[in-house]
């Protein structure tokens, strides 16, 4: 992951390119990546930012529309374009190879994608953009350097940890950076430069505010709509912004598609689950989660993110708490056939 960021920072200090293609599905990289692209863009007086997210119903001409349109407010302009599924379809994939084959002036595009499956790799439309694009691939933090990058974050913000503690707080977050991220900053605001002892670190995580996002997602894999009903209302109670909860969920349900579709094509779902990071405890929640839930409805939940992540951002009308609450309900309350 610190490759890719490396790779990217090395990219943007020659100047904006013309396209970019972000795959992965770690959301913390894929957010400081696109965070870097605009600051760049920015930088470079780049006065109009634009962003789509492709669902079910979006209508691909908007990209050849864009390319023929001239902006009264900006003369340099970046577009983002979020494919959360990974799959763009035939209308898609036709307008991603003319999108690679062509750039559209003064615009730099970003296109955003989840770690894609073979197929996908393969698909012409994705073979077009490797070969024009500046391609980031945001690989996950292995569990074994997880300690490592915690250190390195902590040194960021002047701070240090025994191995001990870095140890310890890799194994408090199992594996999810956007935790451990968080964990790291709460750090930074509480202590002051310099060494942290290990009492200190372990008050400051184990002192955790009584509900949070990841809770909501453990509470909707296990089937519990009581807790999942009672997580909502405490994280609305708690005044929880509905946009910090999205990444949290998207990180709990998008591997589940996968450790899903490998399940359909007769591979060891223990495996599966390892591969995406998922240990001890967690193995059991998600497999009986895995047993009541297929993967076209994990499949529509990722899409409802999407559409419920625009609503929070005011690109579409509605209720974002509203739309969660019932998202989540549902899926709590699906029974296994």
């Amino acid at each position: 992951m610190q490759l890719a960021q490396e790779q990217l920072e090395k990219h943007l200090s020659l100047g904006l390119q013309s396209l970019y293609v972000l795959v992965g599905d770690e959301p913390l990289t894929q957010r400081e990546s696109l965070d870097a692209i605009r600051a760049a863009a920015r930088a470079q007086g780049f006065d109009e930012r634009n962003s789509l997210i492709v669902d079910r119903y979006f209508n691909w001409q908007q990209i050849q529309s864009y390319g023929q349109s001239i902006s009264l407010f900006a003369s340099r302009r970046l577009l983002e374009i979020n494919i959360p599924t990974g799959k763009p379809g035939v209308d898609g994939g036709k307008a991603l190879q003319a999108l690679a084959s062509k750039a559209i002036p003064d615009t730099s595009v970003v296109i955003i994608l989840p770690k894609l499956e073979r197929e996908a790799k393969s698909s012409a439309w994705f073979t077009a953009l490797e070969k024009q694009a500046v391609t980031i691939v945001i690989n996950e933090v292995n569990a074994a350097h997880l300690a490592k990058w915690v250190a390195s974050r902590l040194a960021q913000q002047g701070q240090q940890a025994s191995p001990q503690t870095l140890e310890f707080l890799a194994h408090q977050v199992e594996g999810n950076l956007l935790a451990a991220n968080q964990e790291v900053q709460k750090l930074g605001l509480l202590y002051p430069q310099g060494a942290l002892t290990d009492e200190s670190v372990r008050d400051a995580v184990l002192n955790v505010s009584r509900y949070d996002a990841f809770q909501l997602g453990d509470a909707v894999l296990a089937g519990d709509t009581a807790r999942t009903a009672r997580i909502l209302q405490g994280l609305q109670d708690e005044g929880e912004n509905a946009v910090a909860v999205m990444s949290p969920l998207m990180w709990v349900l998008r591997p589940l598609v996968g450790i899903k579709q490998a399940e359909m094509r007769g591979e060891n779902v223990l495996n599966a689950m390892t591969n995406a990071r998922i240990y001890g405890d967690k193995q059991a929640v998600v497999k009986r989660a895995l047993g009541r839930l297929s993967l076209r409805q994990l499949e529509a939940a990722l899409q409802k993110l999407a559409d419920i992540d625009k609503t929070a951002k005011g690109v579409m009308l509605g209720d974002a708490w509203l739309e969660i609450s019932r998202l989540c309900f549902g899926l709590a309350r699906i029974r296994g056939r």
